[in-house]
Formats: C-alpha cells, sequence, structure tokens
C-alpha cells in the first residue's frame, strides 16, 4: 500500500507540474467574488442615477427616453456619470481581483508573469478589445441598448476563449455571460439587470465554488 500512495502522489506531482507549465491555476476565488461585489454596488450606483435622470421605477423606456436629445453628442453627455460609474467599477474589480490572484500565487510559490500567463492575457485582452471598440461605436451613433449586451457576450467570448490557459471551470461562467447577453439583445429594457446577474451574481457564484473546491482543500492541508 505504501508503495502505492507513492506512485500516486508522485502521478499527482507530476500532474501538478503539467499543468502549471501550460495552465495558470493561480487564478484566486475571493478575485470572482470580490469582482462580483464590485459589479454588484455599480449595477446600484447606476440604478440611482438612472432614477436621478429620469425618475420612477425602472422600465423598458429608459433605454429610448434619452433619444428625445437634439443630438447624438447630446446623449452621450447625458450619460457620462453612468459611463464613469462603467469605468471605475472596471478598474476597482480589476484591482481587488489582481490584489487576491497575487496573494494566492505568493502562497502558491507561482510566477505572476510567464509565458502561460502572457498567452491568459493576450487571448483575454483580445475579445475584450474588439468588444469595448464595438461598444465605443455603439455610444457613438446612440444605440444604447446594445451596450449591456455587448458588454456580457464579448467578455462571455473572453472568458470562453481565455479557459484553455486557466482553470477550466471559467468556461462555464463565460457560458452563463453569453447566455445572458444573448437574452438582453431581445430583452434590452432588462440590461442594467442582467449586467448585474452576469458581471455580479455569476462572479460571486463562480468566486465561492473555486475557492471551495480548490482552496478551502489547500487550507485545510496546510493548517
Amino acid at each position: 500500500m505504501t508503495s502505492q500512495h507513492q506512485s500516486l502522489d508522485t502521478l499527482q506531482d507530476i500532474k501538478r507540474m503539467m499543468e502549471r507549465s501550460s495552465r495558470f491555476i493561480s487564478l484566486s476565488g475571493w478575485s470572482g467574488v470580490s469582482a462580483g461585489c464590485c459589479a454588484l454596488i455599480g449595477a446600484w450606483l447606476a440604478h440611482e442615477k438612472l432614477q436621478q435622470m429620469f425618475g420612477g421605477p425602472v422600465g423598458r423606456d429608459w433605454n429610448y427616453a434619452v433619444r428625445g436629445h437634439q443630438s447624438i453628442p447630446d446623449q452621450i453627455a447625458s450619460f457620462y456619470d453612468l459611463i464613469l460609474i462603467g469605468i471605475c467599477t472596471f478598474v476597482a474589480a480589476l484591482i481587488s481581483s489582481f490584489f487576491f490572484t497575487w496573494l494566492r500565487s505568493r502562497k502558491q510559490k507561482t510566477p505572476l508573469w510567464d509565458r502561460t500567463v502572457q498567452r491568459l492575457m493576450w487571448n483575454t485582452a483580445l475579445p475584450l478589445g474588439i468588444g469595448g471598440l464595438v461598444i465605443l461605436r455603439c455610444l457613438q451613433l446612440g444605440y444604447f441598448e446594445m451596450v449591456a449586451p455587448g458588454c456580457l457576450i464579448f467578455y462571455g467570448l473572453a472568458l470562453v476563449n481565455a479557459s484553455k490557459y486557466t482553470l477550466g471551470e471559467i468556461r462555464y461562467m463565460g457560458y452563463g455571460q453569453l447566455i445572458l447577453g444573448v437574452i438582453n439583445l431581445w430583452n434590452v429594457g432588462s440590461g442594467l439587470l442582467l449586467w448585474a446577474i452576469g458581471f455580479g451574481v455569476l462572479h460571486i457564484v463562480y468566486g465561492l465554488v473555486m475557492w471551495w473546491k480548490y482552496e478551502r482543500i489547500s487550507q485545510q492541508s496546510n493548517s
């Protein structure tokens, strides 16, 4: 039995070495939780701002109310605070996610920047960059109702694309973002709600599952 256990341990060590050489496995579950909390706070702030702009409960007509302005630049100006909230939410989520991932990478003594991480970043940044340009063009044309589904769809594509170089479970969160984005295309009045579910709730659920599956076991073994 001892020799069998030693052989299994050796195989597991080899598997871990192979995974570390081809995948970035130091993503922290708390990164997902923190990003999701930032998204929910951002969605709440956006909701409050929309109430100030148009008044009353959230309704389908909110996506079109701004079209009463005389020009598209005026329309964009009226959504300036919403755009600013989105940027601040993205930056806060990025910083918090990086912090928790850095902590886990430090505990595991794995590099935070190597060829695997570079491939992960490129495969994530490419769909996000193209998506950002598409969303910017939608704003220029006044297609504000396309911003929320565009964010969800391109982010989902980025996650699916990046799953080849990190934890495979991230692919399923990408599928969830894609499904919500497609639903939003035919239900534009629920953009803020679906955005909050995708970037908020799904991130928190994913983070807790990843912590339970990977980090909880390692913490118990260390203790």
